[in-house]
């Protein structure tokens, strides 16, 4: 269904970034080392649950940062790949770029984090370049989506103008190949199983019928979908 209409994004329905931040933020687990994406991802360091540490890393090269410090305390000598402050927590270490991709390369981390401009039903990514619009490469989220360990994806369920991002076949230029396992959008927790996107969770307030006419590929049902609860931010 990737020539599926735009439509309405009942923006009244749907979850903020900070929501959906916050959501993906739960699944991750006491300990894991985790990269966030530049951009809507970096979201994600701000919502750790209490009694829970992830140790974050960015490409640049500083493992176990914190989140960003508030405006007028920033040190611009510490930042992440997408040049935004950061600030350090106890035992935080800083290395060279090279040491930095070959923790990525080395499948040393968990979990990425990223945001998309497309995810396919069999877990392809695209998420750098729409037609002459994006950066000028690739860059490392090309390593990050096949040396993490899981990578999930985090975004609007769709466009700006109502077009579906999650699709049977990506139409933008690939960062990865079937690398993508769980998608956290504004309506919806879904998983690609064997090439399918099988939902796990959705907003209470639309049907099932409804979150399908937003995608732009066949969804699943696999057991019970539980209701996407997320506290107000």
């Amino acid at each position: 269904m990737s020539d599926a209409p735009m439509i309405d994004t009942r923006d009244d329905i749907k979850l903020s970034n900070a929501q959906i931040a916050w959501r993906a933020a739960q699944d991750i687990a006491d300990g894991a080392y985790v990269n966030l994406g530049i951009g809507f991802p970096e979201m994600v360091a701000k919502f750790q649950p209490k009694g829970r540490e992830a140790i974050f890393h960015t490409e640049n090269g500083v493992l176990n940062f914190g989140e960003a410090p508030p405006p007028g305390e920033e040190d611009w000598d510490l930042i992440n790949a997408g040049k935004k402050a950061i600030t350090l927590k106890p035992g935080a270490a800083f290395f060279h770029h090279a040491d930095s991709f070959a923790m990525v390369r080395g499948g040393h981390l968990d979990v990425a984090i990223l945001g998309a401009y497309q995810v396919a039903e069999n877990g392809d990514l695209a998420n750098w370049r729409v037609g002459s619009k994006g950066v000028p490469a690739v860059g490392g989220a090309m390593d990050l989506v096949h040396g993490a360990k899981q990578v999930v994806v985090i975004t609007e369920h769709v466009t700006k103008d109502g077009k579906p991002k999650l699709v049977e076949h990506c139409t933008f230029p690939l960062t990865g190949v079937g690398c993508i396992t769980r998608v956290y959008t504004s309506h919806a927790v879904i998983d690609i199983v064997n090439g399918k996107f099988v939902v796990r969770e959705k907003l209470a307030a639309i049907t099932m019928e409804e979150l399908e006419a937003m995608t732009g590929a066949k969804l699943h049902i696999d057991g019970h979908v539980d209701e996407l609860v997320v506290p107000a931010l």
